[in-house]
């Protein structure tokens, strides 16, 4: 009987232990934007974005603070924040989802592997469906998670005044990189 106790007391550790071991998370995840026309350059840079991955499931999750975005010129930061993404009213942005084809990953063989991630993303106040392409790469025991994709404000109800819309591209890349560690 003791002996059984043990076995299942064992197993329930083993269990709880592997799960934890499948979640990935970062707090200094990197997202870029670059909205480039002929006539002005803004780039903005969030070296804040806090994220997890479980890699069993393929569940990926993304927050950041709009605040936390940088710019070269203070300006273009107090524009960024309350006349656009007014992050008062809307502070956060976040992405919801999951690898779709989490099984194409060996997460215990270095490499680089193609994946598709698709989910939801919110900001100010809007959610989308979006599926965009990815990689994942498997490097001594972490990941390291990127991405390309754009973004069209008007479609996250983004205005644009018209004395600067010539100014801000109507499609704005965007770059994530994500270096995860293992949740301890």
């Amino acid at each position: 009987m003791k002996t059984k106790l043990f076995l299942l007391a064992f197993t329930l550790i083993l269990i709880s232990l592997q799960s934890k071991a499948q979640d990935f998370i970062t707090r200094t995840g990197h997202i870029t934007f670059v909205s480039s026309t002929p006539m002005e350059t803004i780039e903005g840079n969030n070296y804040s974005v806090s994220s997890i991955l479980n890699t069993k499931t393929g569940e990926l999750i993304f927050s950041l603070l709009n605040k936390s975005f940088q710019f070269k010129q203070a300006l273009m930061e107090e524009h960024f924040n309350e006349k656009y993404m007014e992050s008062d009213k809307y502070p956060k942005a976040t992405f919801k989802g999951k690898i779709k084809d989490i099984s194409k990953v060996n997460f215990s063989k270095d490499g680089i592997y193609q994946v598709e991630v698709e989910g939801e993303l919110s900001m100010h106040g809007v959610t989308k469906t979006v599926t965009e392409p990815g990689t994942i790469e498997v490097k001594g025991g972490e990941i390291i998670a990127k991405a390309n994709f754009n973004v069209v404000p008007e479609d996250y109800k983004i205005e644009i005044p018209a004395l600067v819309r010539e100014k801000i591209a109507k499609i704005i890349p965007i770059k994530v990189d994500m270096d995860y560690k293992p949740k301890k």
